[in-house]
């Protein structure tokens, strides 16, 4: 489980995060939503022991990511927005070291990834070096990468931007196998369907501070609409431009 309590982070004169507070439990899929610049990116930072936040507090299975951050990294799988594969390894090179730095022996590793590749699907280009790879081949190398040390927690950033609709459903369909093996799954997206196909909770943050927390449902409902996009919109407090689609 992964709990947020008050948590808060400025950049100079930018309050980025202001007294942020939820839950994301464990097996359950969980969205982060917000507009750009609202605060998600470095929640999500935060919580990756990456960004070190000014005050409250955030814990993975019971773990202060401030002051545990080892061994929080120990516990969770990040994919970022920007894969940041090496371009020069290969796909199999690149899930293997971040193994090594999990502390995976060479047996494990073998074992793990040999799983992953067939998971992902990735038998055809994994022992290949990643320079030239489709955005959907990259994202697959980085979710392996993520998950290569079978992190009980999985946080990613933006997953699907980018992807082609068969890559988009090939990478639903592991979320959803995330969520069947009891992890829990913390995610950001700007994609309401789907978030409206995928989640169990949503979490809105606008202007760096928590708007909504709560099931879909019941997002639906404080928002008085069925409609998921224009609840977001509400709640996040997105002003709309003339001539501008609703999507955030």
């Amino acid at each position: 489980m992964i709990e947020v309590s008050n948590l808060s982070k400025r950049f100079g004169a930018v309050q980025a995060v202001k007294q942020v507070s939820f839950t994301a439990r464990d097996g359950n899929i969980t969205a982060l939503l917000g507009p750009n610049g609202a605060g998600k990116s470095t929640t999500l930072r935060i919580l990756a022991s990456v960004v070190q936040p000014d005050g409250g507090y955030a814990r993975v299975a019971g773990m202060d990511v401030a002051g545990q951050a080892m061994q929080v990294r120990r516990s969770i799988g990040v994919l970022p927005h920007n894969s940041g594969l090496y371009a020069r390894l290969t796909g199999v090179e690149n899930i293997r070291y971040f193994g090594r730095l999990q502390g995976l022996s060479n047996s494990e590793l073998d074992e793990r990834i040999e799983g992953l590749v067939e998971m992902l699907d990735m038998a055809d280009f994994a022992g290949r070096r990643t320079a030239g790879f489709s955005q959907g081949q990259k994202i697959k190398v980085a979710l392996a990468r993520a998950l290569i040390h079978n992190p009980q927690h999985v946080i990613l950033d933006e997953p699907t931007n980018g992807l082609d609709v068969m890559a988009t459903r090939a990478l639903r369909s592991i979320v959803r196998q995330l969520k069947t093996h009891g992890k829990c799954v913390l995610f950001s997206s700007h994609i309401m369907q789907e978030v409206d196909a995928l989640c169990d909770d949503v979490v809105v943050i606008g202007k760096g501070e928590v708007k909504f927390d709560g099931s879909i449902e019941a997002l639906r409902s404080h928002a008085g609409t069925d409609d998921l996009e224009e609840a977001f919109i509400q709640l996040a407090g997105v002003e709309e431009q003339p001539g501008e689609t609703a999507a955030p």
